[in-house]
């Protein structure tokens, strides 16, 4: 029942998903060329890119001449780069630090993927809860403790890994990972057999805002701030210092957190004058897609074209370039 009502809210949110997603199979993408058919990967069920991707499926299959998309469900960042690089998916959400691992070939890559950028999107926020009663005040606290670390090949994992480390931790000895998606790392806070979550994503996203909901003040989030000066000088400025609002949790006061902006990204090659029209449809129909989720809301034309380390598609380029013209 906790996992229907999750997912029952993650459907309140973006009810465009349920038109558009699909198994993301590639028999559907074989006539891509011809037919102009898209699939594009986002991630858990109860995330704000799998609520924005079925949006955004919707505005291309609606607005853009010739094309009809459809979302997929994914594990998240690190699986949506490898499913473009094999071609099982046309376009894919992924953070920006994971996407820099995949230019560079590090940590999780062997090698440099071959991808390039749409456009950097609105910012995830690191959203880490804790039981009351778990002792956790700080990452350091974590030792020994229950820990949903993300699942596995999502950009929360890479982030929960990287966070724990700054705090001296190793994922592997010094915690007990779990290794779940968000329905099911909420489920387990309700249940009280997982101490504490990881989840980057944008705010509000719908399993967080079902799990505050839910247990109230039996949970709170933990401030990881003091861990953005070591992750900063390892990893570089891709991690930011953000607030998540009181509001978007209906929390007591806001909350200092580490930001790390989204991308929307291709295969490299990718169609220059498509991509240029997907830049123009992401912007034009913003105020729709803020609708589905208020993340879209921080997409930004300013900001759309900084994506470094990761190359931006030369029709998206010149598309940002554009519009930052006419702003």
């Amino acid at each position: 029942m906790r996992r229907l009502r999750a997912m029952g809210i993650a459907a309140a949110f973006a009810l465009a998903v349920t038109a558009t997603a699909c198994s993301g199979k590639q028999q559907d993408r074989a006539d891509q060329g011809a037919g102009g058919r898209l699939t594009l990967a986002t991630g858990n069920t109860t995330g704000v890119y799998y609520q924005l991707g079925g949006g955004l499926a919707k505005e291309i299959s609606e607005n853009l001449k010739g094309y009809r998309a459809t979302a997929t469900a994914t594990g998240g960042s690190v699986q949506n780069i490898q499913g473009l690089v094999k071609g099982d998916y046309d376009l894919g959400f992924s953070l920006l630090d994971t996407a820099s691992d995949a230019i560079h070939g590090k940590d999780t890559f062997g090698e440099p993927q071959p991808v390039e950028a749409l456009a950097r999107l609105y910012p995830n926020y690191t959203q880490v809860i804790v039981r009351d009663g778990s002792d956790i005040t700080s990452l350091a606290d974590m030792r020994g403790k229950r820990v949903s670390t993300g699942a596995p090949g999502s950009g929360t994992e890479v982030i929960a890994k990287r966070l724990l480390h700054a705090s001296g931790l190793d994922i592997d000895k010094d915690v007990k990972a779990q290794r779940l998606g968000l329905p099911e790392t909420v489920d387990a806070m309700k249940d009280g057999t997982v101490d504490a979550l990881f989840w980057s994503g944008g705010v509000p996203t719908a399993g967080i805002t079902d799990l505050t909901t839910t247990l109230g003040k039996k949970v709170h989030f933990l401030d990881v701030t003091p861990e953005l000066t070591p992750l900063r000088k390892e990893y570089g400025d891709v991690y930011q210092r953000g607030t998540i609002p009181a509001a978007a949790y209906k929390q007591p006061g806001d909350i200092p957190t580490i930001v790390v902006p989204n991308v929307l990204l291709v295969k490299k090659g990718f169609d220059p004058e498509l991509a240029g029209k997907l830049v123009d449809l992401l912007f034009d129909r913003q105020a729709e897609l803020a609708k589905v989720n208020a993340a879209a809301k921080e997409n930004s034309v300013a900001d759309a074209g900084k994506t470094d380390p990761v190359p931006l598609n030369p029709g998206a380029s010149k598309a940002i370039t554009a519009r930052a013209a006419k702003a």
